[in-house]
Parts: C-alpha cells; structure tokens; sequence
C-alpha cells in the first residue's frame, strides 16, 4: 500500500519539472505500480496477481455481505431443487479443495466455509463470494436442465472465489482511486488551475472505466476455464458447458457489449472448446451422477 509520505516525496521532486499532463500521466502511473502489495498466484492458471488487500479483510467483508443478502432471500421450497444444488455445489467443493491440497495451495483450504443456497428468484443467474458462500436463482435452473450443466455454473461460480477474483477487483479499484487522488494533487502542486486538474482526472476515469471493463471480462474467461476443470475433477463432463452456454445464448441471457463484463456468446463458447482437451484429462466417468435431471419447477414440494 503506498504510504502518504512516499507520496508527498513524489509530489515534492516533481513539483519544479513539471512540464506537462503527459509526465503527470506518467508520474501517476509510477506511483501505483510502485504501490505495495502481495503477489499470489491462480490455482489452475497459474497467473500472477498482485492483491493489497488480505484474505481476513475479504473474507470479513464477504460473509457480512453474505449475511446481509440472506437475510432477506427467500430459500427455495422445492425440496429436490434445493437438494441437488447442495449435492452438487458439495462435489465440486470436495475435489477443489483436493486439488488445493495436492497442488501447493493447502493453505488457502482453511478460507472455504462452503454454503450452497437455491432462492426464489427468476433471474437467470447465480453468484459466490469470497470463502464459498454461493447462491443459486431458480431462475437458472430452466437453462441449465441438468445436474452436469449445473456443476458448470457452480464450477464457474467457485472458480471466482478460488482465483480470488473479488480481491483482485478490490485491489483494482483501489490502485484506481490512488491515481486519481494523486493526480490532482500532482496537478495543484504543478501550478495547474482547477480546470485542468478535473480535466485531467475525467481523462484518467474514461480510460481506468475501459480497462476495469477489460479486466472483468478477462476474469470471467479466467473463471470459466478453470470452473471447467474443477467440474471434470468432480466428475462432470466438461463437454456439457458447450450445450449449456449455447442454450444460454438462444435465451439471450447474456449481452455481446464491448463493455460487458462478460464474453460475447461466440467467444465464450469458442474459448471452452479450446479448453475441453486440458479439462478432459481430469474426467473420470462414473464419479458423480451427471445424467440426472434437474426438476426445475419452483412448485413446492
């Protein structure tokens, strides 16, 4: 984290070689690659991140967060629903947290309190948040169909919260936020007016807005990739993803914007196709029940 003394230095050096907002640019991005932090890496991947926040901050935040939104969520009533999403959110828990054991992240097993939750909600949607806590909409069920579609989505779900996905977009927004702090007291110190500092800044938030956008879709694709994976550990076969993401474009539920922060349709399922033979080595038929289907009606049982 960069400290407040380190930056009132840089304010100080630059403040009689101040030639122009270009160098402010450059100073500003100086300043936040020069900001502290820990580097970690992505199970699976293996891309480096570099986090400055810790897990006891995230984890903190998540559950109350978590304990917030449960508050007033209604659970589903459909006993076999809820069942299933249970059972299969347990599988995936249980062969993500093997491979962490057996692939130098046993450490990071203590942070998973795994919850797996069915609400009354017709969105087509679900969510995780840091430590496991993950939520399932009924209204997802009607795509998903089966229990091997399913693992999909909560592979993808998991896999959020085992890249640390969460911190990163934290750590993101607050490297943000420093530089354009920094740059408008860059800016008064260089003699510029008030004008050209907030002139300066809008320039800095269109371009951090693209690239927080970017970064989203780049951890979505990174979610996918290695919630195909965790799937085929738990023995679901990683083929039904290409099924399942087809049926979720003929819905149109999701969006092709070049500010999405999700893939287009097309690259999504392009990008699982290239995936399958790495995800493939991990499947072992016979595992977990993966032809069953799913009962998706949310009438009460």
């Amino acid at each position: 984290m960069l400290e407040m003394l380190y930056l009132c230095r840089i304010i100080t050096k630059i403040r009689n070689k101040m030639k122009s907002i270009k160098y402010v640019m450059l100073v500003v991005l100086t300043a936040i690659l020069a900001s502290c932090g820990t580097t970690t890496q992505v199970p699976v991947t293996g891309r480096k991140q570099r986090l400055v926040v810790s897990d006891e901050q995230v984890m903190s935040l998540s559950n109350q967060e978590y304990q917030n939104y449960m508050k007033s969520a209604k659970l589903s009533t459909n006993a076999t629903n809820t069942a299933m999403v249970k059972r299969v959110g347990q599988n995936l828990a249980n062969a993500v947290e093997s491979y962490l054991r057996n692939n130098g992240f046993a450490n990071e097993v203590a942070n998973y309190k795994w919850e797996f939750n069915l609400v009354q909600n017709n969105q087509v949607n679900a969510f995780c948040m840091p430590g496991g806590k993950i939520v399932v909409f009924e209204g997802i069920l009607p795509v998903t169909q089966d229990e091997a579609s399913l693992a999909i989505v909560l592979g993808h779900e998991i896999a959020h919260a085992v890249a640390k996905h969460s911190a990163e977009r934290i750590s993101n927004e607050y490297k943000q936020q420093t530089a354009v702090s920094v740059l408008g007291s860059v800016a008064s110190a260089a003699g510029m007016g008030p004008n050209t500092a907030q002139i300066a800044s809008s320039i800095l938030g269109v371009g951090t807005k693209a690239w927080t956008s970017g970064f989203s879709r780049s951890q979505e694709s990174e979610a996918d990739h290695i919630g195909l994976i965790f799937a085929a550990m738990a023995g679901y076969n990683p083929e039904n993803a290409l099924t399942f993401w087809q049926r979720m474009a003929a819905a149109g539920n999701s969006s092709n914007s070049i500010f999405s922060d999700h893939p287009s349709d097309q690259k999504r399922i392009k990008q699982i196709q290239g995936w399958i033979p790495e995800a493939k080595k991990y499947y072992k038929v016979g595992t977990s029940s993966t032809t069953k289907t799913l009962n998706y009606s949310t009438k009460k049982k």
